[in-house]
């Protein structure tokens, strides 16, 4: 296992426009895709590194992955055939900080990528990011009418600890919703 050090104050404020790696490969059952890397994930290189975002105890609450992964584990998840990548590369301190076309950008960019990659399903986790990027304004959490190539697309609500209205077992059913569609056992 990797070490893990966490970064200094200065290292994340100098963290800006920093890029954290996908996690992808051909064919995933699921390709998580995230809004932006925030300073803490350009400080380490890491998806969904701040300590507080409910991601990964999401993931593995829902039962995607038998252990709690660390974000420095991320790379475990292949094996579990799931990904991740973001809707923008740089690294900022908030989402808010990324421009209407910046989002825009991103989804067409994410839509060449699913077409290449080819998972199963997309799994967007930040509603007002999807909704900007593709340009549907009425989306709802969960499966989205249209797909991706042969991929299918699916909503979540936005791990982030500033996304207080949906709590840690909020998320987990959340997830857990979108793991039985993977699994078939969802209409």
């Amino acid at each position: 296992m990797e070490a893990y050090r966490k970064p200094t104050k200065d290292e994340i404020e100098a963290a800006a426009g920093k890029t954290v790696p996908d996690v992808i490969v051909p064919n995933l059952d699921v390709l998580f895709c995230g809004i932006n890397p925030g300073l803490y994930s350009g400080a380490t290189g890491h998806h969904f590194a701040r300590p507080g975002n409910r991601f990964w105890p999401a993931l593995h609450a829902s039962g995607f992955t038998q252990h709690l992964l660390q974000p420095w584990q991320e790379s475990q998840l292949l094996k579990e055939g799931l990904g991740i990548t973001n809707f923008v590369e740089r690294a900022s301190r908030t989402a808010a900080e990324l421009s209407a076309a910046e989002l825009m950008q991103g989804g067409k960019e994410l839509e060449e990528k699913v077409k290449s990659f080819t998972p199963s399903v997309l799994a967007v986790v930040g509603i007002t990011a999807y909704r900007i990027a593709f340009q549907y304004s009425k989306a709802v959490l969960g499966l989205q009418e249209e797909k991706i190539g042969n991929s299918f697309v699916w909503v979540l609500p936005n791990p982030s600890g500033l996304n207080a209205h949906f709590t840690l077992p909020k998320l987990t059913l959340k997830f857990r919703e979108l793991l039985l569609f993977v699994h078939g056992e969802m209409d």
